[in-house]
């Protein structure tokens, strides 16, 4: 029988397992010198955090608010603002008060009437001639749209010479209102189609009332070739009116916004050449 080799006590010590303290490690805390301070400095964060986020708010509201009409498309924003500058005599929804002072009494001349017409035609060559040339690329959207007028205002006005009427010059109104947008269109388009709209849309819908009145008053009820359109009114107007809705998806708020303050000086211009008729 094999022996077992004997193993001396102090080899059996070497062999237990020797246990290594790990180093400690000293950990500094640095105190605050005054609490005060840093309870200011965490209020004056907090105020700044507070800022910042109303601001966020602020401007996200302002991104979200909706413009009358604007969900219909921008043509509906057009015509809101439009009939605001109405009389409430004149309009449903217009947004100013009746005049107190009644208007003179209608009385429509010949001479006055011609007036209007030939400063009125001089406005749509103006307009027509802009969309032809197109220094814009949206101005083409316009062309041959159906609505045109300076064609029918020469029959009308040719119509009256062969009645024996004198023709006249265009006057200040139509000279003014046709070197302004004729300006405007070269430099600022969002403001030249604010013109364009209100003056072809005004035409179809008030412009034809008051050729009503002035026929019935002065032309023995003769329906004018001004107040004549190939094809169905209403049809032609929506199709110029998706036009306009295509070719402002691509303005910004500010530029729709731009267009929109451009109603007031439309409105002026037109007016000074439709009280021609009275004169």
């Amino acid at each position: 029988m094999a022996s077992i080799p004997s193993i001396s006590q102090s080899q059996l010590f070497l062999k237990k397992p020797q246990f290594i303290s790990a180093p400690k490690t000293s950990i500094s805390i640095k105190p605050i010198s005054k609490p005060s301070q840093s309870l200011n400095l965490f209020v004056s964060r907090s105020k700044k955090m507070v800022v910042a986020a109303a601001g966020t708010a602020a401007a996200e509201e302002k991104s979200k608010k909706r413009y009358p009409g604007e969900g219909k498309g921008f043509v509906e924003e057009m015509r809101f603002v439009a009939m605001k500058l109405h009389t409430k005599d004149q309009a449903k929804e217009g947004g100013k008060e009746a005049q107190e002072k009644p208007l003179p009494k209608w009385e429509p001349t010949i001479d006055g009437y011609l007036k209007f017409l030939v400063d009125s035609k001089l406005v749509y060559d103006t307009l027509e001639k802009i969309v032809d040339k197109a220094d814009f690329p949206e101005y083409a959207e316009f062309r041959n749209t159906g609505l045109e007028r300076a064609e029918s205002l020469a029959k009308d006005l040719a119509w009256f010479k062969e009645q024996g009427h004198s023709i006249p010059e265009p006057s200040s109104p139509g000279l003014n209102y046709s070197a302004y947008v004729e300006e405007l269109s070269k430099k600022d388009p969002q403001a030249f189609i604010c013109h364009f709209y209100n003056t072809y849309f005004a035409h179809s819908a008030g412009g034809r009332m008051i050729g009503k009145k002035v026929a019935e008053k002065i032309l023995n009820g003769k329906e004018l070739e001004f107040y004549k359109w190939d094809g169905d009114l209403s049809q032609l107007l929506q199709n110029v009116r998706d036009k306009l809705n295509k070719v402002a998806e691509n303005w910004t708020r500010e530029e729709k916004n731009h267009c929109l303050e451009e109603t007031e000086k439309s409105f002026k211009f037109s007016g000074e050449i439709l009280r021609l008729i009275l004169s």
